[in-house]
């Protein structure tokens, strides 16, 4: 299949709805609002084409923009590469769901993330701090360094209640990974939810929202999913 083709099948998927949901979360034109469940028999026609990964993500269309992080090959993938398609992500659903998820199956993702996470730039840290958590949530703890990821722990805690709004929900969202699927710092992780508290995010079209990391611990402590692990990143 070719770009136009694969343009041309994305577009009979969207759904006026889909469209709107993703709009009222930052998406902007052009997008046809394809669900991403809708998208798995494109993906098991073409499989891993790079090349095609590449030209999708150039159109600027959001759906395309996914379909191109289900295809892609991570494993050729260069750090100039997630540099360019960081570049493009304009909001988190990009950053975090697409490029920071493709980034997580390579050799290089603890390495780049920790450059996104120190660039001041909210959706690039937003980035690393998921691309954490997309690892750990999927590679044996045995791969990271205790004392590290320890540290990032501390990191959150002193910094998240004056990190830009995106990077709170990511940051929010590793100290409950590293609760769940990272099991050497469950208990450091359960005490810094404790001492960050809720973590308010302010939103441009609704009221605040408040994150609540200890809760969610508990709540997937009590569904026995403590040591949890994802057979796969990538859908």
């Amino acid at each position: 299949m070719n770009l136009e083709m694969v343009m041309q099948e994305l577009e009979a998927l969207g759904k006026e709805r889909t469209k709107k949901i993703y709009g009222s979360n930052g998406a902007h034109e052009p997008l046809f609002g394809v669900a991403t469940g809708d998208m798995k028999p494109i993906f098991k026609k073409i499989k891993k084409n790079q090349p095609l990964a590449e030209q999708l993500y150039n159109t600027g269309n959001y759906d395309a923009m996914y379909f191109a992080g289900i295809i892609a090959d991570p494993k050729v993938m260069t750090e100039a590469d997630f540099e360019r398609w960081m570049d493009a992500a304009y909001f988190y659903m990009l950053s975090d769901y697409v490029v920071a998820v493709t980034l997580a199956e390579t050799d290089i993702a603890q390495e780049v993330a920790d450059k996104w996470i120190e660039s001041g730039e909210e959706l690039r840290m937003s980035a690393g701090w998921s691309c954490y958590c997309w690892l750990l949530g999927n590679r044996p703890d045995g791969e990271f360094s205790e004392s590290k990821i320890a540290n990032m722990l501390e990191i959150v805690e002193n910094t998240i209640h004056d990190s830009p709004e995106r990077t709170k929900y990511a940051m929010n969202n590793f100290i409950y990974t590293v609760g769940v699927s990272y099991l050497p710092l469950h208990d450091k992780a359960v005490e810094t939810a404790k001492t960050v508290g809720p973590v308010e995010v302010n939103r441009v079209k609704t009221k605040s929202k408040f994150l609540l990391a200890s809760e969610n611990i508990q709540k997937a402590v009590d569904k026995g999913l403590l040591g949890f692990k994802r057979k796969h990143v990538r859908c």
